[in-house]
């Protein structure tokens, strides 16, 4: 009785007839496509530092930088000063907090990923940018500190 093969030769040539450089070539491709999708399939390494990043005190504390600058942009006085708490008023003075949102010229702004600087504070790194001189763009670099006074309530504790 003739033994038949399940697959013809063609497919799977015996080992002696196999080159070095054949086997290597195959071996690569089966590599990289193991590798391909084990990236493919796994999560982000960073999931969990976003999901610990975007907590509730989080939201509400950028929420509150946020409209402090668009205040600011706004040139609006009078909802600037509500968010900013007593400390911060204190320490800027009256004139300060005037000048800084008496801003005439058309104007923009980039708030960056907070960081807690210790519990129900937050530090916001901002860019202010308006026009100066000849029309150019003027940044300015600053940071904004929001503090959480209770009952998820948060103030501007540092004007930039």
């Amino acid at each position: 009785m003739a033994r038949r093969d399940f697959l013809p030769r063609q497919l799977f040539p015996h080992n002696t007839f196999m080159s070095m450089q054949y086997v290597l070539r195959r071996s690569a491709m089966l590599v990289s496509t193991l590798l391909a999708f084990s990236f493919a399939l796994a999560p982000p390494l960073s999931a969990k530092s976003r999901e610990r990043a975007l907590d509730e005190s989080y939201l509400s504390a950028v929420s509150a930088a946020d409209r402090l600058v668009q205040a600011w942009q706004n040139a609006d006085f009078e909802n600037g000063i509500i968010l900013l708490s007593s400390r911060a008023k204190q320490m800027a003075g009256p004139e300060a907090i005037h000048t800084f949102f008496s801003n005439a010229a058309p104007s923009g702004y980039e708030i960056g990923k907070g960081k807690v600087l210790k519990s129900g504070v937050y530090e916001f790194p901002v860019v202010l940018v308006s026009r100066g001189e000849g029309h150019r763009a003027k940044r300015r670099f600053s940071s904004v500190v929001v503090i959480n006074t209770g009952h998820n309530d948060w103030a501007v504790d540092k004007l930039p």
